[in-house]
């Protein structure tokens, strides 16, 4: 099976599936190839930023997406020994938002495919994986080939783009290796029963060694329990038992809920990473979000990289792909440096500064200083919840 496009985009997630609906709306030809069947998996990104909803405003979307089921996170706060903080006040954010929304990432993505599939000149491959490149005698990439639920899929394009995540197979058969800047913890992901009356929007709780982020998913808490580095198996061999009364123990209102963990196949494990590539493109192909640049889950913050990736991109490329001009691939990665950049440092100086201290700590942690300055100041908290709902560098539709 053979297609042609302007443009083929490596992955179906929230980069991939935000860049094809931009492109198709300008005009251009797009195939996305997403190599699951459907987007129900659960433990991915489910953070919906200022930012993100900003631009559904842009497009024209807004009212529409907004009525999908969400729950709203207006404040960020931690749990240091006996005594809750707020230190990221959403409402002090400019705009209409005022607030992250907290859907589940299927539903982002099948909004996102379903207005581009009203559109002509779009494609979505499932069950497609990318397998190999396709060259032309100069070298350039000029395409993929794939893996399909039919056979084998070759799709031609005069420009392909890696959104496939940070295990990228396009990456992969480029042979780049992205400098990595370490992590001190993994996550296990997992969901607790949630009542009425429990805390609303996201929580950070942190103990001896050991730390919880609670955020809200209505009926239910997603739970990220935070271990040390390369601690799975020890975790592991301690038991389910184990890990059950430690959440108890940092979350007293959630003990006697983790019955509903009847075995490890209920625990999912995320290696964290945080890396970057020196650089984005190679000729006929650029790459972006997490295939360029894995962010800690701290904040979901990597979620929002990756549209407004997808973002600045549509916006560079689209006019000099439509005039059949060579695309200024290297325009993106200027772009969007000093907003990768600068969250990672900010994740890595967390890491550090917080994190590993919890992890290292067989004692409870003394309150971070800028806890208690936004504690003691409120007008500051609106500084990290700038930083994570709207982030570095807000991009903004092309024409708006």
């Amino acid at each position: 099976m053979a297609h042609e496009s302007d443009v083929c985009v490596v992955g179906g997630g929230p980069a991939g599936m935000m860049l094809a609906v931009l492109l198709v709306r300008a005009g251009l030809s797009v195939v996305v190839l997403e190599k699951h069947a459907d987007f129900l998996r659960d433990f991915r990104g489910d953070t919906i930023h200022a930012s993100t909803l900003n631009l559904m405003d842009e497009l024209g979307w807004g009212e529409a997406f907004l009525r999908l089921p969400h729950q709203k996170a207006r404040r960020l706060s931690g749990v240091f020994g006996e005594r809750e903080y707020t230190f990221g006040d959403c409402g002090r954010l400019p705009g209409r938002h005022r607030y992250i929304a907290l859907m589940p990432q299927w539903d982002f993505l099948d909004f996102l495919a379903g207005k581009a599939q009203e559109l002509s000149g779009f494609t979505l491959l499932r069950s497609t994986e990318v397998d190999g490149l396709v060259r032309a005698p100069s070298g350039r990439v000029v395409g993929v080939s794939a893996a399909g639920p039919d056979g084998r899929v070759e799709v031609r394009a005069r420009l392909v783009v890696a959104c496939d995540g940070r295990h990228s197979d396009v990456r992969r058969l480029l042979r780049l290796e992205p400098r990595e800047y370490g992590a001190p913890m993994d996550v296990l992901w997992f969901r607790l029963p949630r009542e009425p009356s429990d805390p609303e929007g996201v929580s950070f709780i942190v103990g001896p060694g050991i730390g919880l982020v609670l955020i809200d998913r209505g009926d239910y808490f997603q739970i990220a329990y935070v271990i040390p580095k390369g601690g799975f198996d020890r975790v592991r061999a301690a038991g389910l038992e184990a890990l059950v009364d430690n959440v108890g123990k940092l979350a007293p209102s959630l003990a006697g809920r983790g019955d509903v963990l009847k075995s490890w196949d209920d625990v999912s494990q995320l290696t964290v990473v945080i890396n970057r590539l020196r650089r984005w493109d190679r000729d006929g192909v650029l790459l972006v979000g997490d295939a360029a640049h894995a962010m800690s889950p701290m904040g979901g913050v990597g979620v929002n990289l990756a549209i407004q990736d997808a973002v600045a991109a549509a916006r560079i490329l689209a006019g000099p792909l439509r005039a059949h001009q060579e695309p200024p691939l290297w325009r993106v990665q200027l772009r969007r440096w000093y907003p990768t950049v600068a969250t990672q440092l900010l994740q890595r100086a967390l890491g550090r500064g917080v994190v590993a201290r919890v992890l290292q700590s067989d004692r409870p942690l003394p309150v971070p200083g800028f806890v208690q300055l936004a504690a003691r100041f409120p007008v500051l908290q609106g500084l990290p919840a700038r930083a994570v709902a709207i982030g570095f560098l807000p991009e903004h539709i092309a024409g708006t």
